[in-house]
């Protein structure tokens, strides 16, 4: 007699928690264009609002340049922007208008002008909120509402990160785990970057926590590996070129930025891996 072939029957999945972390304030400045979010390089950091981009000095606090064009008109919505191979690229949208469309802006951080802008046009991943270099071109957030800015058949359940090409093309993507969207609504992230790790960073729109994910191992799902406690209100942010285990974050409400010094992440997660090599030895 043949003996029996086992039950295929296996137990219902059950995610690892995310850890629990508390990054530190190192320093806060006063920066009244601090609404959207912050870049920053060794030598200066960049407060972003919609159509406003100041430039100040780390290490006084002072304001040297500013780029301004009226509010509501060609750049109605930058939200982040970071420092790359001497330019300043930013995600801007048509953010509160629909249907959605979505371009990004480059400036001279040297002299505070615009140099470029390549259109993303209409996008049915969302806005265009933040974006990151990874080895296989760029990796972006965008974002979809529940209320304010909303299409109305897709709610903030709909936001996701996307993948793409040095030119623009779409690559491939992933969606939130419900334990980061469900803190993130009636919003999504306003702002993500790939940290010294190769985790991907994001604040969400207003609470004071950033969430580690990692690419997972299977499926179109990021996985959550650690929620940090920030003094920050989400929006979007920049990790430090001088020291990558900081970041720059705002305080919209005051008009602030301030420096937090993040705490180290465990590596260990089974089902994650990063998005791209580490540039710190723990």
């Amino acid at each position: 007699m043949a003996p029996p072939i086992p039950s295929h029957e296996v137990e219902p999945y059950v995610a690892q928690p995310a850890v629990s972390l508390t990054a530190n304030t190192v320093r806060t400045y006063d920066a009244p264009e601090a609404d959207q979010g912050v870049a920053a390089d060794e030598t200066f950091f960049y407060p972003v609002d919609n159509s406003v981009i100041g430039k100040y000095r780390r290490d006084t606090g002072e304001l040297v340049a500013r780029f301004a064009v009226p509010g509501k008109g060609l750049l109605r919505h930058m939200n982040s922007c970071l420092v790359e191979e001497g330019a300043l690229l930013c995600a801007n949208s048509n953010y509160s208008l629909t249907p959605m469309a979505s371009s990004v802006e480059t400036f001279d951080p040297e002299t505070m002008t615009h140099r470029a802008s390549h259109s993303l046009g209409l996008m049915d991943e969302g806005s265009l909120t933040w974006f990151d270099r990874v080895p296989e071109g760029r990796i972006a957030g965008f974002a979809h509402y529940d209320e304010n800015g909303s299409v109305g058949f897709k709610n903030h359940r709909y936001s996701g990160v996307v993948l793409f090409d040095d030119h623009w093309r779409r690559m491939g993507g992933w969606m939130f785990p419900d334990s980061v969207t469900e803190r993130m609504a009636p919003y999504a992230a306003s702002g993500g970057a790939i940290g010294p790790d190769g985790y991907l960073y994001v604040l969400g729109h207003d609470r004071p926590e950033m969430y580690v994910l990692g690419k997972p191992v299977m499926g179109p799902v990021l996985i959550h590996i650690a929620t940090i406690e920030v003094e920050a209100e989400g929006q979007a942010f920049s990790f430090d070129p001088a020291d990558p285990t900081q970041v720059f974050v705002i305080d919209r409400r005051m008009g602030k930025v301030r420096l937090l010094q993040l705490p180290p992440v465990p590596d260990h997660h089974s089902e994650a891996v990063p998005f791209r090599p580490a540039t710190l030895q723990r």
